[in-house]
């Protein structure tokens, strides 16, 4: 078999991740490689930093991209923060909940679950009481925008009751950062940490972290040697610690993803310019206008509107619809692609992401006209043209 060099197809990607990534991050990627430790390379991670404190809303030092995916984003914080037989309540309302139970059995610790079903948002008055129960818990964990289920938890008071019991707040902001409000400081969230290839539209391939000064305390002030060597911030701290605005000399680690850094400092640098709350606005506006076409073409939301993520859509599948064939007509036909439903929601639900340069008029408009297509195809009757439309009025209303 003969190898070539691989080009894929271009998709419009409007699943539950990774987002399209516009073309000047895709450029910044093709710069030329320099070395991790070259003093240009250190100014711009300096200015990464100072960027990923404009999109956590967050003044704390230890701030920074972890070199490997959200997933390891989780597990920085989990492995620095939690140490063997520590007591964590974890907010468990979907797979991601799920994740940050595993992480805390996998540091020696202990997790005290508090489950709400999956498509509702965290029960406040539950976790209440399992902190009540539970007065050596040592954190609380809990998931912003659940990627499973498309539903928002109010973190803010979740980052409350917890520093209320005297317990670190740790929160999954993967979905979140860059899409709907994250607001780290006023809210009084410990740690967080969040993905570049949501929101942020980058590519995949780093992980933003956040600690302010008491979730430092805890991490210098461990008792047991942090499990894993690459994520430990002792180490890491001395590379990303410091750098040419502070004076320092940074000390060597890890060689960086050097062409990744290029692309997350130029997508950070597009959502300043075009600011946090337009981009809020943004992702709320292209979610209306979805609304209105899925409900025009007869499909309905799994998740209330009050708790309803605008930048993560489950959409509940119609009796007789073959769902995962729907999907695979939307990649084969359109080139679109859409997830399905995780755990609980398994061949229920469609998930459509509306993130980053995914939540754009020309595309929801594009994925509205394709999902009746489909279901035409199925021996649907829906009106593909009253469906854009109905999304189009909710542009024209907004001045778009």
């Amino acid at each position: 078999m003969e190898i070539r060099s691989f080009y894929p197809q271009p998709r419009l990607l409007m699943g539950p991740g990774p987002s399209d990534v516009s073309d000047r991050v895709l450029s910044a990627l093709s710069r030329p490689t320099i070395g991790h430790l070259d003093p240009d390379f250190i100014f711009l991670m300096d200015e990464i930093k100072l960027l990923l404190q404009y999109a956590f809303q967050t003044d704390n030092a230890l701030t920074l991209p972890v070199s490997a995916p959200g997933s390891a984003g989780m597990e920085t914080v989990f492995v620095n923060l939690i140490e063997p037989g520590d007591k964590v309540v974890v907010c468990r309302n979907g797979a991601f909940g799920e994740r940050m139970r595993e992480n805390v059995v996998r540091c020696g610790g202990h997790a005290v679950m508090v489950d709400s079903k999956w498509g509702e948002a965290v029960q406040l008055d539950q976790l209440e009481r399992a902190l009540d129960d539970n007065p050596d818990a040592v954190a609380v964990a809990a998931v912003h925008a659940e990627t499973s289920t498309g539903v928002c938890s109010d973190v803010q008071a979740i980052a409350t009751l917890a520093d209320k019991h005297n317990c670190l707040s740790i929160i999954d902001a993967v979905t979140s950062l860059g899409g709907i409000p994250v607001k780290v400081d006023e809210w009084g969230i410990d740690a967080i940490y969040s993905g570049t290839q949501k929101c942020l539209s980058c590519v995949p391939g780093l992980s933003p972290v956040s600690f302010n000064d008491k979730a430092v305390q805890r991490i210098t002030a461990r008792k047991h040697p942090v499990q894993s060597w690459f994520l430990d911030l002792n180490l890491v701290i001395g590379y990303w610690g410091k750098g040419s605005q502070t004076g320092g000399k940074r000390s060597y680690h890890h060689t960086a993803p050097v062409n990744n850094l290029y692309a997350l400092h130029e997508s950070l640098l597009m959502l300043k310019e075009e600011t946090l709350s337009a981009s809020w606005q943004r992702h709320q506006l292209n979610h209306q206008a979805l609304k209105a076409g899925i409900e025009c073409l007869g499909l309905s939301f799994a998740v209330s509107a009050d708790v309803r993520l605008p930048q993560l859509n489950t959409i509940n599948v119609p009796e007789g619809v073959n769902e995962a064939q729907l999907r695979q007509q939307l990649l084969n036909d359109w080139q679109i692609e859409i997830g399905a439903g995780l755990g609980d929601l398994a061949g229920k639900v469609w998930r459509i992401g509306l993130m980053g340069h995914s939540a754009s008029q020309p595309k929801v408009l594009t994925l509205i006209s394709a999902l009746a297509a489909c279901l035409v195809a199925q021996g649907g009757s829906v009106d593909s043209l009253a469906a854009v439309k109905s999304a189009t009025k909710v542009y024209e209303s907004a001045g778009n």
